[in-house]
Parts: C-alpha cells; structure tokens; sequence
C-alpha cells in the first residue's frame, strides 16, 4: 500500500472511533463509507498493478529464455550451406579416386569433417528433418515438383532434393522435395 491508502485508512478509523464514543452524526457516516470505498478502489488498484507486474516478468523471462535458445539461427543457416557443399563433394569423388593413397587421406579427413559439423549440429539442437517416404507437410517441406509413381500413394515423398532441418522445434530450412502422384 501507498501513502494515500494509509491516510485514508487512518481518517477511517478516526472517524470510527468518534462515531463510537457517542457522537453519530449521519455526514461522518457517508464520510466513512466514501473513505472505505476509497480504501478498498486504492487496494483493487494496488493488486490490479502487481498482477500486471507479474505478468510482465514472466513474458520477459520467457521471452529471454527463447531469445537465447534460438540466437543463433542465422549462424545455423548460413552453416547448412556449408554442410551441403560438403556433403555434395564427399557424393561426388569416384571408386577410383578413394582407392588412391593421397586422395583416401584427404577423403578421410573430408568425411572426418563432415562427421564432426554433424555432431555439432546434435549438440546445438540442429536436426535432420525425415523426408523420403513421409506424407508431405508444408509445415516442414516444400514441394518443387510432382513425380508420377505407381507403386507410392499421392502426397507421399519420393525424392528428396535437399535435407531440411530444424532447430529445437522450430523450421531453420525446409526440406526440398518432390512428391508422388497418381500416373497418367
């Protein structure tokens, strides 16, 4: 409570204590049931204000706690093209280049990498999202082209053209793919 309730509370009781020493007057009883009115609008106001406080405290942690969880989506982002370039040179060497002595070694190190970014990813909560084979959500694919096929049901992934993935819950890149549909 404030000043103004506490000097409305003490004119209150004041003015009970002459009201029961034998002095009723009708205007001190308004007097007292305006300052009791008063009092109670101050107290409303007072819990009105420390609810609101509370509130705000706890949208500013959680939005803290999420500023912090996901503050380093775009180094995430500008990562996965990194881990796309690699992976699509470690796809691209040939039988005959990983049977060579010198270019095994560096292979080896290549893949080396590559295993190390994804465990890197795992720590920081960087995930592969699951394509080939799953019904097509828009909320985690997108689709580039429909496939016609036979053998899988519409709506179904059949190609995956390039991994999605997500960070914690939320979608850092969509997974590029390309859908079943009935042939022609």
């Amino acid at each position: 409570m404030n000043e103004n309730d506490d000097k409305l509370g003490e004119e209150a009781e004041e003015i009970r204590r002459e009201t029961a020493e034998g002095a009723p007057e009708v205007a001190e009883h308004d007097r007292v049931a305006e300052l009791e009115a008063a009092l109670e609008e101050a107290n409303s106001k007072a819990l009105y204000a420390a609810a609101e406080i509370q509130n705000v405290r706890r949208r500013l942690e959680t939005e803290k706690q999420q500023a912090a969880n996901y503050a380093t989506t775009q180094f995430a982002r500008d990562m996965l093209a990194i881990k796309d370039h690699l992976e699509r040179a470690l796809d691209a060497v040939s039988k005959e280049l990983r049977d060579d002595k010198v270019a095994s070694s560096f292979l080896a190190g290549m893949e080396s990498t590559a295993r190390e970014l994804e465990a890197v990813f795992t720590r920081h909560g960087i995930t592969r999202i699951a394509a080939l084979g799953e019904q097509l959500d828009p909320h985690r694919h997108q689709a580039m082209m429909e496939i016609p096929d036979g053998d899988a049901e519409p709506g179904t992934i059949v190609q995956e053209m390039q991994p999605g993935y997500m960070l914690k819950d939320r979608l850092l890149r969509p997974a590029l793919v390309g859908v079943a549909r009935k042939p022609d």
